[in-house]
């Protein structure tokens, strides 16, 4: 057995990874007994990546982010091309995060939209007591959920990136030093963001259409070329649903 995360999961074998792809295939052709065996046997696989997107134990009988994990693996098996994907194991890993973290927002949204009167403390006289303790408290509960939404965010992105053979700490060393050079890249990001096709072509091959964009920049193929992974990962970042990362993005682009 290899501890990986918070949860056992044993290392696949060959025959396993086999089998994997037996039930996979009869799964997406319609064999209900397949797809039911093929969740079954990826429990322990699911409740670790659920249990590492939450930072905490999950117990499948009791909290709603295993059934929130487990709908998202039945969803990972309808979604996966068995043509153009690679590893249905991270394909599913992707989706199962997506999810986690669309609940956990969801969450924080209904809590905000709650009126302050749903917090009023009242005796038996209707007088209201105690409503700058509880705003004080609930305002920082607000600010621990923002932040705890922020690392979903952070967790998510690195996976996004990890797809394109991307990391924090290449990033880190690839960051541009001049602040012209990092606008530039901004903006070459955007190029490609607001464009379906150039999109497409960064989603199919990793990588950027350099050649497109020499037409539509003003900045060398040479330059570009240097800067490939970065600017990459800022085009990942802007195109994602990171709202909260893409606020850092926002004021950076704005010194």
């Amino acid at each position: 057995m290899e501890r990986v995360g918070v949860l056992p999961f044993r290392t696949r074998r060959t025959d396993d990874r086999k089998e994997l792809a037996r039930l996979l295939h009869g799964a997406k052709a319609g064999d209900e007994r397949d797809r039911n065996k093929l969740i079954s046997d990826y429990v322990p696989f699911i409740l670790r990546i659920a249990s590492q997107t939450t930072h905490r134990y999950i117990d499948q009988n009791v909290d709603d982010e295993f059934s929130i994990a487990l709908s998202a693996f039945n969803e990972a098996i309808d979604r996966f091309d068995l043509e153009r994907e690679s590893s249905f194991l991270s394909f599913a890993e992707t989706i199962i995060r997506r999810r986690l973290i669309d609940f956990f927002r969801s969450q924080s949204r209904d809590r905000r939209q709650l009126p302050w009167s749903e917090f009023d403390v009242v005796d038996d006289e209707e007088n209201v007591t105690n409503y700058a303790e509880v705003s004080t408290s609930l305002a920082n509960h607000q600010l621990q959920e923002e932040s705890t939404l922020r690392s979903y965010e952070i967790e998510e992105y690195k996976q996004c990136l990890k797809e394109y053979d991307l990391s924090f700490s290449e990033l880190v060393q690839i960051s541009p030093k001049h602040e012209d050079a990092r606008q530039n890249a901004f903006r070459i990001g955007k190029v490609i963001a607001d464009d379906p096709e150039l999109m497409e072509f960064v989603e199919r091959r990793k990588s950027l259409p350099l050649k497109a964009l020499e037409d539509r920049v003003h900045v060398s193929r040479k330059t570009m070329e240097r800067q490939r992974k970065y600017i990459l990962a800022v085009v990942l970042l802007m195109t994602g649903d990171f709202p909260r990362l893409q606020s850092y993005l926002a004021e950076a682009k704005e010194v």
